[in-house]
């Protein structure tokens, strides 16, 4: 056989291979929706078990490779996450996600790795490359099951912030780690420090440069299609771009992430281009997040975890109990430092939720070969994701529901379903009245309609009432969504006007601080 036709053939191959997957992915994910026993399963847990079952007869769906995980899928499921978090949200929560982030995964590596040298057979080497890999969140199972869960408004923005750019500080201690076990040098802040900040900050500046570069142009023109696919080539040029210059791809793919959602496409973007722009990225993470977790769970090897069933149980109570320190010492200090006003029941499902996956298995690949106890490394990696993923992620939706967690998604949505149908069924009203007035012939055909849309605008203007009366929070909730609108009403006027060659730069935002004053007035 020809070069020409072996490779076409392993073209052929990957893309069949390709198809399997994608056609079983989104087979599950449809089930998921349409089986009522199955709704209660979010379809991302759902996909790793049946890529166990898979698993379990032998079928291999796709050989998982870290580099595939880290640039083809990370990107976008970061980027996507990074989109629809909310700047001022986050910055309301700072002081908490940055306790998570950096002193969070600080205490989890060194908690982790002890107690693996002391009570299993790793060297302590092997054992803090085990804690490294399992000391980050990973942001594609938190955002992503908190989101289909509908978890409060305040526990995602900390979950997801702190899940968001706990990766760098975990990579980073991966990296330095990772050269132990062959007779490295102990490492030492002298050299952490410098490393922890190029790393940190070469992520931060190229993200920067992408973010507020790309909201440049985006002001200068109105093109739907061109400023989508300037979001999608900043994912991926931002995060290739990072790690070739020695960066955090993970720090800076946030960072653009943010700037765009926040900055670029409020001043960039007019609100259909904005709709447009949010729906791709929400049909991106979809099929990007289908395929991830399915191969999670096929790339498991059931009998390689029952040879490490004692490490992993050891490694499962390290991670749990490393978890609830954090998170209910850091909540404690920052409730006392900047009364963060975390209560228990929010720091309760902050610790059971911090869940693994792609992340840490992508490290865990990344062990170099040489490396004689790669194969235990990897195994105990996958039997800990496993249990976050299965044991934790299923009993979310039970803990949330008991602490009231839930959040007003649901109770939001349906309101503003009611309201739509209210001003639906007027409109309809205001078009037969001018029937009746410009024609005398069928009175009382428009008469009867309108006799029928009446009583059923009095039964949906009775329900809207009794809906508020329940829910006394429906008023903040529509406060915020009427800021939100009158906040992107001013930034599109700004980007209208740039636009138009009438307005030379972005004027500060002047609504911002004037509906603070009077919230709090």
């Amino acid at each position: 056989m020809s070069l020409g036709s072996a490779a076409d053939a392993a073209i052929q191959q990957n893309l069949e291979q390709f198809v399997i997957v994608l056609s079983v992915s989104l087979s599950v994910a449809t089930l998921s929706r349409i089986v009522p026993w199955l709704r209660q399963i979010p379809y991302t847990l759902l996909l790793v078990i049946v890529g166990l079952g898979l698993s379990f007869v032998d079928v291999r769906l796709v050989n998982l490779s870290p580099q595939l995980i880290l640039e083809i899928f990370l990107p976008p499921l970061l980027f996507e996450a990074a989109w629809n978090v909310r700047w001022p949200d986050l910055k309301a929560n700072w002081f908490p996600v940055t306790l998570f982030t950096i002193f969070g995964v600080i205490i989890s590596i060194v908690a982790i790795g002890f107690s693996l040298s002391q009570f299993t057979s790793l060297t302590l080497p092997t054992a803090l490359l085990v804690a490294a890999s399992l000391s980050t969140t990973d942001p594609v199972s938190v955002v992503g099951l908190f989101r289909q869960l509908g978890a409060s408004k305040k526990l995602s923005i900390l979950m997801e912030g702190e899940s968001l750019f706990n990766d760098g500080v975990a990579v980073v201690a991966f990296v330095l780690l990772v050269s132990l076990p062959f007779g490295s040098e102990l490492i030492s802040v002298p050299i952490v420090l410098p490393l922890f900040l190029s790393f940190v900050g070469i992520g931060l500046g190229i993200g920067c440069l992408i973010g507020f570069g790309i909201s440049y142009l985006t002001q200068r023109f109105d093109l739907p299609l061109v400023e989508q696919s300037l979001t999608l080539v900043a994912a991926y040029a931002t995060y290739l771009i990072t790690e070739e210059l020695g960066g955090s791809g993970v720090i800076g793919v946030v960072t653009v992430g943010i700037i765009l959602g926040n900055y670029g496409s409020l001043n960039g973007m007019n609100p259909r281009t904005r709709q447009l722009v949010s729906e791709f990225w929400e049909f991106l993470a979809f099929f990007v997040n289908s395929i991830v977790f399915l191969l999670i769970g096929d790339q498991v090897r059931l009998v390689n975890l029952v040879d490490s069933f004692g490490v992993t149980c050891v490694c499962i109570l390290a991670v749990v109990g490393s978890r609830f320190l954090t998170i209910f010492g850091f909540s404690a200090l920052s409730n006392w430092l900047v009364q963060s006003n975390i209560g228990y029941k929010e720091q309760t499902v902050l610790w059971w939720g911090g869940l693994r996956g792609s992340v840490s298995v992508a490290l865990a690949l990344s062990v170099p070969g040489a490396l004689s106890q790669r194969q235990e490394i990897i195994n105990v990696v996958f039997g800990v994701v496993l249990f976050t993923l299965l044991v934790q992620g299923l009993t979310m939706q039970g803990l949330l529901e008991r602490f009231n967690l839930i959040g007003d998604q649901q109770l939001s949505r349906s309101y503003s379903e009611l309201l739509a149908r209210q001003v639906a069924l007027k409109r309809i009203l205001n078009y037969l009245d001018q029937l009746t007035l410009s024609s005398e012939d069928n009175v009382e055909l428009y008469q009867s309609q309108r006799d029928a849309i009446e009583a059923r605008l009095q039964q949906v203007e009775q329900e809207v009432q009794a809906l508020k009366a329940a829910n006394p929070q429906l008023e903040t909730i529509m406060r915020e969504q009427l800021q939100e609108t009158l906040l992107n009403l001013e930034a599109d006027t700004y980007a209208e006007l740039i636009r138009a060659g009438r307005l030379n730069q972005d004027l500060p935002p002047l609504l911002s601080d004037l509906l603070a004053e009077t919230q709090t007035a």
